[in-house]
């Protein structure tokens, strides 16, 4: 009787555990699919890179008709990406709330200046890699690279108090000797702004946020801080090439809140591979701002997160910034 009673039991959870593990398979068969509008959270004003970014990732996604769904970008600028990365980290398991990495993404919250950091996201993929490029206004009688250096005293512009902006010219003002003052703005657009017046007397740009105005002649490029010289501005030199042991670029990547599911991870991680390899991406993005090509996918973005927030947390000791 006990060995009936036993083999009844095996037999009653061995169906309980098959149709268990039928279920589980059903659930993780099933796939993510928007039925709601996304959104792209810029947490900058409009008119810098990372506007830019948002708004030629919607343009490439609705060209490519990737989604079932209209996507929309959103501008929540303040506090140096602050309120707007909050508001993105806050809408816990939303699956159709994008957000796009800088630079304060990291540096805003080692500054002590926001509730939340790169640990309150959930990684999506890096799509581009953003040079820099030091430009002046074109009636500056800074003719070159070279004349900064000969320069006392200087005034650049950043966009927010610790950006790769500010870290680029505290670089530069150790290797050149002149006092460079960073003012901190609001963005890449009030920092164009202050150019374009006449506040400030050069900048650091990526190539999507300046080259307009470096067609239209009213800015100058002077220099550019990756190891090679641009294809989209071949004559203009490297930093390193101008006598500043200076490299460096800014990643671009797509984040999302925590709590998403890995069915909306894997979907997202595949739309964002789809448009980095799409010919209207290299058209529209890459070759028309001088980006990077690059695709990472989301389990190696999260280790890149990571390493990134840990160099930024170097250089602004090294550089002593306070945290």
């Amino acid at each position: 009787m006990i060995s009936i009673k036993t083999n009844t039991i095996m037999a009653a959870t061995t169906v309980t555990f098959a149709f268990a593990m039928s279920v589980s398979t059903a659930i993780a068969d099933e796939k993510f699919v928007p039925d709601s509008t996304p959104t792209i959270i810029v947490p900058f004003g409009a008119g810098g890179g990372s506007d830019i970014l948002a708004r030629t990732i919607a343009n490439v996604i609705d060209q490519l008709e990737l989604l079932p769904t209209n996507i929309q970008v959103e501008n929540h600028p303040g506090g140096s990406g602050a309120r707007g990365y909050n508001y993105i980290a806050e809408q816990r398991g939303d699956p159709y709330t994008i957000g796009t990495v800088s630079v304060s993404f990291f540096t805003t919250p080692l500054l002590g200046s926001s509730p939340v950091d790169y640990r309150d996201f959930t990684p999506i993929a890096a799509i581009a890699m953003s040079p820099y490029i030091v430009a002046v206004p074109e009636g500056s009688d800074i003719n070159d690279i070279a004349d900064l250096k000969s320069r006392e005293r200087l005034t650049t512009g950043t966009p927010g108090v610790v950006s790769d902006a500010s870290l680029l010219s505290q670089l530069m003002q150790e290797q050149s000797g002149a006092t460079i003052d960073a003012v901190p703005f609001d963005g890449v657009g009030e920092v164009l702004s202050a150019m374009l017046g006449g506040h400030i007397d050069f900048m650091f740009g990526n190539p999507g946020e300046i080259e307009p105005q470096l067609e239209a002649g009213t800015l100058r490029a002077l220099a550019v801080s990756t190891d090679e010289r641009l294809p989209s501005f071949p004559e203009v030199p490297t930093l390193e090439e101008s006598g500043y042991d200076i490299e460096h670029v800014q990643l671009r990547g797509i984040v999302m809140p925590m709590e998403i599911s890995d069915h909306a991870v894997s979907y997202w991680e595949d739309i964002f591979r789809q448009v980095a390899e799409s010919d209207a991406w290299e058209e529209e993005y890459l070759n028309r701002f001088g980006d990077v090509p690059r695709f990472v996918g989301s389990e190696e973005f999260s280790g890149i997160l990571e390493e990134t927030n840990d160099l930024y947390a170097r250089m602004m000791n090294e550089l002593d910034i306070e945290q």
